[in-house]
C-alpha cells in the first residue's frame, strides 16, 4: 500500500529580483492514511509552504508529491480542484467564513461546488454540524458566535465531504487557551474516528496533541518524532 501523502526531494524556491529564496530544501516524507501529524517549526521555517503543497495549492520547483500513490504534477486543472474540495478538508486560522450566511450555508459550500443537490446539501451539512456539537446553532451567523464557534463550523466545513485528509493551518491561533483545548480534543475524536490530520502549528502545546511531529526548519526537515504509544 501506498502512503497517502509522499513527498520526495520536494523544493520551493521563490525568485525575489536577483536573489533565489528556497523555502524548502528537499523535503522528504511519508504520512499514512489515519495518522495525526503535526508539523512543527518557527515562523519562515517552510512549514507553511509545506501544507500548501500537500493540499495541492501550490507545486513545487522540484521533486515529486504524490497523493494516494497518483502523481500530482499530472493532474489537470479539474483533477487539482477535485481534490481540494472533495480529498482534503482545510481549516485556516482566520476560519474564512462568508459573514451574511448562516453556520449552515457556510458548511454547505464545499457541497454546492461538488453540485450536491440541495436537499442532500442540507443533510449532510447539518450531520457535520452536530458533529462538531452546534446542531443548535444552524441559522446562526459568524457574527453571532464565539471564536471557537466559528472555528467548529470551518472545522465542520472542512469534513462535509468526507475528506481523505484534514489539514489545519494554526487552528487554534485565533482562539483563547481555554477554547483552543476544546478545539484540539475535538481533532482528537475527529482521529479516533478515522480521520488523518495533518496540523501546522508553531505551538509545542498544540502539537502535543499530535501522535507525531515533523519538525521543519531552514526548509528541511530537522526530525521526525513518533510519541509513545
Amino acid at each position: 500500500m501506498a502512503a497517502m501523502i509522499e513527498t520526495n526531494d520536494l523544493w520551493k524556491t521563490y525568485v525575489m529580483g536577483a536573489e533565489e529564496i528556497h523555502a524548502l530544501r528537499g523535503v522528504s516524507i511519508q504520512i499514512e492514511r489515519g495518522e495525526y501529524v503535526a508539523i512543527m517549526g518557527p515562523s519562515g521555517s517552510g512549514k507553511s509552504t509545506l501544507m500548501n503543497l500537500i493540499g495541492c495549492l501550490d507545486t513545487p520547483s522540484r521533486g515529486s508529491y504524490l497523493l494516494n500513490g497518483k502523481q500530482v504534477s499530472e493532474m489537470n486543472d479539474d483533477e487539482l480542484a477535485r481534490i481540494r474540495n472533495e480529498e482534503i478538508g482545510f481549516v485556516f486560522q482566520t476560519f474564512n467564513l462568508l459573514p451574511r450566511a448562516t453556520a449552515l450555508h457556510n458548511v454547505e459550500l464545499p457541497l454546492i461546488y461538488a453540485g450536491v443537490t440541495a436537499k442532500t446539501r442540507v443533510e449532510r451539512a447539518s450531520q457535520a454540524l452536530d458533529k462538531v456539537e452546534l446542531g443548535d446553532r444552524k441559522t446562526h451567523r459568524p457574527n453571532q458566535l464565539s471564536g471557537g464557534q466559528r472555528q467548529r463550523v470551518a472545522i465542520a466545513r472542512a469534513l462535509v465531504n468526507n475528506p481523505s485528509i484534514l489539514l489545519a493551518d494554526e487552528p487554534t491561533g485565533n482562539l483563547d487557551s481555554k477554547t483552543g483545548v476544546e478545539i484540539m480534543s475535538l481533532f482528537a475524536r475527529l482521529h479516533e474516528a478515522g480521520n488523518t490530520i495533518v496540523l501546522v502549528t508553531h505551538e509545542p502545546e498544540v502539537a502535543v496533541h499530535a501522535h507525531r511531529a515533523i519538525h521543519i526548519r531552514d526548509g528541511q526537515v530537522e526530525k521526525d518524532v513518533r510519541r509513545a504509544a
